[in-house]
């Protein structure tokens, strides 16, 4: 596959050729002439998540993984599928099995989520993309073909290197396929939802941990200019489902509905917000500034920030095991420290040396210049 010329862009940054390969084969066509031209590579697929991150100091090359779509293969007496990257994530329909995967960005891809390691209210009881991956094909930047894992939920052959490409922000190789182990559908599922003081909130959450309810997600809004809203799903059999959602009801004093509120599994900003992940200990959750939304239940929470962004950020950071910089305008993003302090960074900087020593993918866009 030739390369096209392209006046397209990443993140501002302007790339010279794009190519939309439909096949691992083609990818690694793509890659391996890339490589002969020493050419940078940034990835892109639907483009939800494409100012995440820092741009990349060049990118000559965009590949797009949107003809990369559909099943593999779903192996219903296996729980497994295999899915291509360039998927939408929210396509997906396994009938009475599920990708227990949230995506809080509508049309996201399967390979964008797995690359960022996006996950939604769910994560829970389910887990995050690392979790529910147990195989990976990559195409390294040299062009080599690389699978890892199996096609069983058990498989322990060899090195876990899914674990490793997610989450890596495209800097590591091109991911043309995944596989996922499914779930089943669960017969019912109810939403219990309820207001409660930010002084209660501790409390609140306390409870539902004692309650031992198993819900498959607690979620809070805590909007700056409003009450704390508290919303837990439950899932399973509709007997267990109504006993659980009723104790809950009267634990919280809250209302039970089918549906969630309109701001679960949301991000809290809008499209040219600065939007930050914060990760906080769960007995320090109710000890976050108002603004913040998501799993009050793992400690991922997120926030927009407006006003003075730097102070905010250092208070967040202060309060907080992290507070990474989603995503934000170039004026605003060019004066922060998007990642903030990383541990283990040496340690990331040897294995983008080893796995792209040229540095040609996505350069500079992961933590500390990556």
């Amino acid at each position: 596959m030739s390369l096209r010329a392209t006046d397209d862009e990443i993140a501002g940054v302007r790339a010279r050729f794009v190519a939309a390969p439909a096949t691992t084969e083609e990818a690694a066509a793509v890659l391996r002439e890339a490589a002969a031209s020493g050419l940078t590579v940034a990835i892109r697929g639907a483009g939800t998540k494409i100012d995440w991150g820092n741009p990349p100091r060049s990118a000559d090359l965009i590949v797009d993984t949107t003809r990369l779509t559909g099943v593999v293969e779903h192996a219903a007496g296996d729980l497994i599928t295999v899915v291509r990257a360039g998927t939408p994530l929210d396509s997906l329909d396994f009938g009475t099995q599920q990708l227990a995967l949230d995506s809080p960005l509508p049309g996201a891809t399967v390979g964008g989520t797995v690359a960022v390691n996006t996950s939604g209210p769910r994560r829970l009881l389910y887990g995050t993309a690392r979790d529910l991956l147990i195989g990976i094909t990559v195409i390294r930047p040299d062009a080599t073909i690389t699978r890892s894992g199996g096609k069983v939920v058990k498989n322990v052959a060899g090195y876990d290197l899914g674990k490793l490409y997610t989450g890596s922000y495209g800097t590591l190789g091109l991911i043309t396929e995944c596989v996922f182990r499914l779930h089943p559908v669960p017969a019912a599922r109810a939403f219990v939802t309820a207001t409660v003081p930010a002084r209660d909130l501790a409390a609140q959450l306390a409870a539902i941990r004692a309650e031992q309810v198993v819900p498959s997600a607690v979620e809070i809004d805590a909007p700056a200019d409003g009450p704390i809203t508290v919303a837990v799903l439950i899932e399973g059999t509709a007997e267990g489902v109504h006993d659980r959602a009723a104790r809950l009801e009267k634990l919280l004093g809250g209302t039970v509905s089918g549906e969630p509120p309109a701001w679960f599994g949301t991000y809290p900003w809008p499209a040219d917000g600065v939007g930050v992940k914060v990760g906080v200990a769960l007995s320090r959750v109710a000890e976050l500034p108002s603004g913040v939304r998501g799993s009050a239940a793992t400690g991922v929470l997120h926030t927009h920030l407006t006003g003075d962004i730097p102070a905010r950020l250092a208070a967040l950071r202060a309060a907080a095991e992290y507070a990474v910089v989603l995503t934000a305008p170039p004026s605003v993003r060019d004066e922060l420290d998007m990642w903030g302090p990383v541990p283990g960074i040496e340690l990331m900087r040897r294995v983008k040396d080893q796995f792209d020593p040229d540095h040609r993918f996505a350069p500079g866009r992961f933590a500390g210049g990556i």
